[in-house]
């Protein structure tokens, strides 16, 4: 499990200018402070637009092993639907909605439509999987957040309230909920103000990252955000300073943390999402001397949480 990336070269022929913002930074190798610029990147919006749920279908990752007794044990289930009806219709955290291949009813098709305007992950699967997971689904199974996420700005508000510049995770396609959990556990040591994750193909807050955590969920905002570099560019006007977690960055130790900041820790197995890596302001790396070519991604965040908190104090 990988905390980096190897795909982080920028390619940047393919990206137009948008802005530039510059800031006073200072190492550790002496007080000297450089001007260093931030550029801001857009791109042309390629997603499909067709209007078929199967576009929010999930893809489980194509070495998962998937069993039905363990999808069971691990979320809290609405069968049916009247149940996932009135949990859509009152905006409860879902984290996913199975789908049974086939034809859909006319109020199968009214949820399908409010799932997917709350960008729900749908997902398409044989009845036979509904059948391992629940009896008497309908032919539609929801699996529930074991708790309610917060807000981007419920992140922003809470360093404020401490008077402190913020302090934030950011988990780009982290999909272990153990993972999840000791870094929630970690963040609420540190004094971070909050945890970001993306909508789709990421853990959510499931009862084994909320057990994980051991009670840090109770006191660490989990934001949940549906574009992670639209949510970047929105927070880096706010003097948030993005620093991506890879092999081939700076190091760590020469970096002054100071002013808003966000780290950001990639996925398991590919590391940090090119698109990602390229809204980061800074690449920062952890020395590494053994055989071993990298950590796991909850224990660099550890590291990393804790040098913050250190150029903090």
């Amino acid at each position: 499990m990988d905390y980096d990336s190897k795909k982080y070269k920028k390619t940047m022929n393919s990206y137009r200018t948008k802005g530039q913002s510059k800031r006073e930074v200072s190492s550790d190798t002496g007080r000297k402070k450089v001007t260093v610029e931030r550029k801001h990147y857009i791109t042309e919006n390629t997603e499909n637009s067709h209007d078929s749920y199967r576009q929010y279908e999930y893809k489980s990752p194509a070495n998962s092993n998937w069993s039905g007794k363990n999808e069971q044990n691990e979320n809290y289930i609405l069968t049916g639907r009247n149940p996932i009806r009135e949990a859509l219709k009152n905006h409860h955290d879902l984290e996913k909605l199975l789908v049974q291949k086939g034809d859909l009813s006319g109020s199968e098709k009214e949820i399908v439509q409010k799932a997917k305007e709350q960008k729900i992950q749908i997902q398409v699967v044989e009845k036979s999987r509904l059948d391992a997971i629940a009896p008497n689904h309908q032919g539609l199974i929801a699996f529930a957040s074991a708790y309610q996420y917060s807000s981007v700005e419920d992140i922003l508000e809470t360093a404020s309230q401490r008077g402190e510049d913020p302090f934030i995770i950011l988990l780009d396609g982290i999909t272990d909920p153990h993972n999840l959990g000791a870094v929630m556990r970690t963040a609420e040591c540190t004094g971070a103000h909050g945890i970001i994750i993306p909508q789709h193909r990421s853990v959510g807050l499931s009862p084994s990252a909320v057990k994980a955590s051991a009670g840090a969920m109770e006191y660490v905002k989990v934001a949940r955000v549906g574009n992670l570099s639209r949510t970047i560019e929105q927070l880096q006007k706010k003097n948030i300073w993005f620093y991506a977690v890879t092999m081939n960055g700076e190091d760590y130790r020469k970096v002054k943390f100071d002013g808003g900041v966000c780290l950001v820790i990639g996925a398991e197995e590919d590391g940090i999402s090119r698109l990602v890596a390229e809204k980061c302001d800074y690449a920062v790396s952890l020395p590494m001397t053994g055989r071993i070519e990298s950590l796991n991604a909850s224990v660099a965040a550890g590291v990393m949480m804790y040098r913050v908190l250190e150029c903090r104090r």
